[in-house]
């Protein structure tokens, strides 16, 4: 068996050190034709066809002058599955953007005919019927809903979208307030 020094263990590092860099700087995914259909929490596309896409900084700014509706599409915390039936169960709060509008579910890829409706009269509601109105979708960072309720609402004739896919986390780890709330109401 032949030994390393401390130059080919070096060596060893540097190519390890080299390799998780690269594959944790991986391209983000092209975006699909479609709506994405499942693994709802994965890395995102760096672009939404059709819609300017935000960072923190220009969400802030926006937000701040109040120039655009903020809807959050994030779904809602689902009862854990190995739950005993009987069992007390309390979701996490949501915390939000302050003033957002938190349209759950509507981030699927396939919504049932009650979700596209809630979606449609969601946003006909926070927008006054103004299709031009500026609207930003977000969720979470590395998160499909909001993507997928931006294309949504392009698909109905909004044309003035904006994507934020950094989401609730990193407007939190900006340090940038955000407030509990939960999902808009049915009409």
């Amino acid at each position: 068996m032949k030994k390393i020094g401390w130059p080919g263990i070096i060596a060893l590092c540097v190519t390890f050190a080299a390799a998780c860099a690269a594959q944790a700087q991986e391209e983000p995914p092209l975006e699909p034709e479609g709506y994405r259909m499942e693994k709802y929490h994965a890395p995102t596309p760096a672009t939404l066809k059709g819609a300017t896409v935000v960072d923190t900084a220009q969400a802030f700014d926006l937000w701040t002058r109040k120039a655009a509706v903020f809807i959050d599409a994030i779904a809602r915390p689902k009862r854990p599955a190995d739950l005993a039936p009987d069992a007390l169960w309390s979701p996490e709060p949501r915390r939000n953007i302050p003033g957002s509008l938190w349209l759950a579910d509507t981030g699927f890829g396939e919504l049932s005919p009650e979700a596209q409706r809630y979606f449609e009269e969601g946003l006909a509601r926070a927008t006054g019927g103004d299709k031009s109105k500026p609207i930003l979708f977000y969720c979470r960072t590395h998160c499909w809903a909001s993507w997928n309720a931006g294309k949504r609402a392009m698909t109905l004739g909004y044309t003035n979208i904006f994507w934020y896919p950094g989401g609730a986390d990193a407007w939190e780890k900006a340090g940038h307030p955000l407030e509990e709330k939960g999902p808009a109401p049915c009409d």
